[in-house]
C-alpha cells in the first residue's frame, strides 16, 4: 500500500527550490482547485466545531483546502471529538471497570476489565492520525506547514 502522497502545496514548501521537492525532483501542481475553505457542517458536536475553527485558518492560510474536503475535514474533527470524549470518561472513571457477571445458577463473578472507551480513544486515536496526515497535520509534516505560515521573509537569503 505505502505511504498515502503529500499535497502538492507541502512537498513545494519543504522543496529546496521553486517548482521541486525536497530531493530536487520536478512537482505536479495537480488539478486546479479553487483554494477555499469549506463551510463547516451545522451538524458538528461542539467538541468538532471547535477543532474545525482551530484547524481551518492554518490550512487556508496555506492554501491546503478546497471545499471538496469538507467531509475529510468534518470526519477529522468528528473523531478528534470522540478522542477526547473518550479519553475524558477514562481520565473521570479509570482506566478499569469492574464486570459482574451472573451465571445461570444464581451465583455470580466479578472481574476486573479494560474500561470500555480505552479502545475507543485508542481507535479514534489512530483515526485521526490518519485524517491529519491528509492535511499535513502530522509531525512528519510540521517543518513545511511551518515554513508555508512565515510572513513571507526567506530564512535563507542565498536560496
Amino acid at each position: 500500500m505505502g505511504r498515502t502522497a503529500q499535497p502538492a502545496v507541502l512537498k513545494l514548501l519543504s522543496g529546496r527550490y521553486d517548482g521541486r521537492d525536497s530531493g530536487g525532483r520536478p512537482v505536479n501542481a495537480g488539478p486546479g482547485f479553487r483554494r477555499v475553505a469549506p463551510n463547516p457542517p451545522t451538524w458538528l458536536s461542539k467538541e468538532a466545531a471547535a477543532e474545525w475553527k482551530r484547524v481551518v485558518p492554518g490550512l487556508q492560510r496555506l492554501d491546503l483546502l478546497k471545499p471538496e474536503d469538507r467531509a475529510v475535514l468534518a470526519a477529522y474533527c468528528e473523531t478528534w471529538a470522540v478522542f477526547v470524549s473518550a479519553t475524558r470518561q477514562v481520565t473521570a472513571e479509570g482506566i478499569t471497570s469492574l464486570v459482574i457477571s451472573t451465571r445461570p445458577d444464581g451465583s455470580s463473578t466479578e472481574r476486573v476489565v479494560p474500561h470500555p472507551a480505552v479502545a475507543i480513544a485508542r481507535n479514534a486515536g489512530r483515526e485521526l492520525r490518519g485524517f491529519a496526515a491528509q492535511f499535513g497535520l502530522t509531525p512528519s509534516t510540521e517543518q513545511a506547514l511551518a515554513r508555508g505560515a512565515d510572513d513571507g521573509e526567506d530564512d535563507n537569503p542565498f536560496a
